[in-house]
């Protein structure tokens, strides 16, 4: 039996609710983890088979902790599906996919490859790419997969000269996707929906098997997911999200805040429990949270509340500039480790990437440990990428992306003037880049040397293939690498970068046994594909690791979900934050949101939070002059203690 009496009356409410649709509308630092997982213990001791439960978060980090949760209240918690929206969507498509003509096989492919596919699409539809840059088009098509509009969509509802190019990219750079049997971030859920209106039987059988759905993090949702989940709650409406419309900080890349603020309007009959009790922060930090997102008109409305100490005022500092803000963090985190706080007890919070620069000059000036999160991914690194490419094209060898990025790496005399040729070819007979390689006897502008280099390549990958049929993945990286000598050629180089691009190879082979050692644990997939799904379906944010001594310095966006026992906000300051764009724009939809963000900056506080401004800031190669952001006059004045 579960102990109930660890909840307090709303999470005991939204625990036994089991039936029917329901909104849980938490606070920041309510517990609704908590209450989410014990409302799956309850309906586990309530009998139902942990098969027909599903829980869906946004990271991989929150689903780990669900789940380790749930299995520490009830043994047969390791049964129930608990799962990011694209990890879901991934093992649904690899069952199910061929109802809607992809090959199980596909490969995902990054942001990166990605921008590099669209980019060539550009160029072989002869559009300017200045006046239409990748970006910009990875964006729209972004846009318009979570709308669940395809490029016949956008064709049709193109209605000038620009939109009329957008469509065209659209449409090649998906006839290029679907023909290497790869999709993008966005297509694993759009295809999903797509096959589920497409194939009601497919749907049904989803349908039927996931009684209990339960979404965290509602507010962040958008459009397709919003509808993917929609679709499934169809039949038996057995539906709980949990969200807080405070914390809706997304709207820039598809969130969409009604799908929260009209719960009850979408779905008939549903309630909407309240957890308003705080167990992180102080009533102060508090109250600065309330005062400051009470001015926002479209929200539910709550107040935090706690039984935790009124604790210490909220400290506000003006420094001179960008680098006396710098050092004033320095010296407070320096004051406070002298009263026995660790490093890691702080995190400094700015609006963008860019202002992190003048925190770490000061921090490496003041040798302090440090970790920067928007940094170059792991898994964006040159080295990794070559080496999970060898491992996509292995997997899926319509994957033209990977094969192109790895038949001269290491360097083997194929040059890029071939690889085009190789991919005219394949293209004018309508085949894929792999089976372009088996004919390169047919190409005649390619010179023989290269045509023997071409089928040495050829018959390596053949060999790889047919390897990976009956061995591990690690046994797999360690023969790739063996037999390209990629890790010989870095070590010729002989350089600090070389042997640093070494470790991380070392690294990836660590992961990929440690992957295979969590699968066995779990008796879950050890297969090739369930690899790459794993890596290439992980977040930044998934490996913030809260036991390393170092402070972090983040995005204000990039913060959510995490607490610190002390917070630095910097540069909150007008046209920063709120950005210029937001306060230009006229829209209070913008404007709003810069203020959820703000609060949930604040709420990521547990004992102190500092709010810094600087008279004078470097932005874009020059001095700007910034007045302190409305957000500080929202503040009540009882809570602040200026330092001068």
């Amino acid at each position: 039996m579960i102990d109930l009496g660890k909840l307090n009356d709303r999470q005991l409410e939204a625990v036994k609710q089991t039936e029917g649709p329901l909104l849980i509308l938490a606070g920041a630092g309510s517990g609704k983890t908590h209450a989410l997982t014990y409302r799956i213990a309850w309906l586990l001791q309530n009998r139902v088979n942990p098969f027909n439960i599903i829980a869906i978060t946004f990271t991989n980090k929150a689903a780990r902790e669900m789940r380790s949760r749930v299995n520490a209240l009830d043994p047969s918690g390791d049964q129930v599906w608990v799962s990011t929206f694209h990890s879901l969507c991934v093992r649904i498509l690899r069952r199910e996919v061929q109802h809607y003509g992809y090959d199980n096989k596909f490969s995902i492919i990054d942001a990166d490859d990605a921008e590099k596919l669209i980019r060539g699409c550009i160029r072989d539809l002869n559009i300017n790419d200045k006046q239409y840059p990748a970006r910009a088009a990875m964006a729209y098509i972004s846009d318009m997969k979570d709308k669940l509009l395809g490029y016949e969509d956008a064709k049709n509802s193109a209605y000038d000269y620009r939109a009329r190019n957008m469509a065209k990219i659209y449409e090649l750079y998906q006839q290029r996707l679907k023909s290497s049997n790869s999709m993008d971030f966005d297509d694993l859920i759009y295809v999903t929906v797509k096959m589920f209106i497409h194939c009601p039987d497919v749907l049904e059988r989803y349908q039927i098997r996931f009684k209990y759905i339960l979404v965290d993090e509602f507010q962040d949702t958008n459009t397709s997911q919003y509808r993917l989940v929609s679709l499934l709650a169809e039949k038996y409406k057995n539906l709980c999200v949990v969200g807080d419309d405070d914390q809706s900080i997304y709207g820039w890349r598809g969130a969409n805040i009604h799908n929260i603020l009209d719960f009850e309007n979408n779905f008939p009959g549903a309630r909407i429990i309240k957890l308003e009790q705080n167990y992180r922060s102080s009533q102060n930090i508090l109250d600065a949270a309330n005062s400051v997102i009470s001015n926002n008109i479209s929200r539910k409305g709550k107040q935090l509340w706690t039984q935790n100490e009124a604790g210490e005022r909220i400290f506000y500092f003006r420094a001179e500039n960008d680098r006396e803000e710098g050092r004033f963090v320095c010296e407070v985190i320096r004051q406070r480790l002298s009263e026995g706080a660790k490093y890691s007890d702080f995190a400094v919070l700015y609006r963008t990437n860019a202002q992190s620069r003048a925190i770490e000059d000061e921090m490496v000036q003041a040798g302090m440990p440090y970790r920067l999160f928007g940094g170059v991914r792991f898994y964006q690194r040159m080295e990794i990428k070559d080496i999970l490419a060898y491992l996509k094209a292995i997997h899926n060898p319509f994957d033209g992306v990977s094969y192109q990025r790895v038949i001269n790496v290491p360097k083997r005399g194929i040059g890029g003037t071939t690889v085009d040729l190789i991919n005219s070819f394949a293209e004018d007979n309508d085949i894929a880049f792999y089976s372009a390689l088996n004919e390169v006897e047919h190409i005649p502008e390619i010179s023989a040397p290269r045509k023997k280099r071409i089928m040495a390549f050829n018959e390596m990958m053949s060999d790889f293939t047919h390897y990976a049929e009956n061995n591990s993945v690690t046994d797999l990286l360690d023969k790739i690498l063996f037999d390209t000598q990629y890790l010989q050629e870095l070590k010729v180089i002989g350089t600090e970068e070389s042997e640093s691009r070494i470790e991380n190879v070392n690294e990836l082979v660590s992961k990929a046994a440690e992957f295979i050692r969590d699968a066995e644990k779990n008796n879950t997939e050890t297969s090739l594909a369930a690899f790459l799904e794993d890596v290439a379906l992980v977040a930044d944010i998934d490996n913030y690791e809260e036991t390393e001594d170092a402070a972090v310095l983040m995005t204000l966006h990039s913060a959510k979900g995490l607490e610190f026992p002390c917070v630095f906000m910097v540069g909150v300051e007008e046209g920063l934050f709120p950005s210029y764009r937001s306060i230009s724009s006229g829209s209070m939809n913008e404007l709003e949101e810069e203020r959820r963000l703000c609060y949930v900056g604040i709420t990521r506080a547990k004992k102190e939070l500092y709010i810094t401004t600087a008279a004078e800031r470097m932005q874009y190669g020059q001095s700007v002059y910034n007045s302190p952001s409305r957000f500080i006059n929202e503040l009540p004045k009882r809570c602040i203690t200026v330092i001068s």
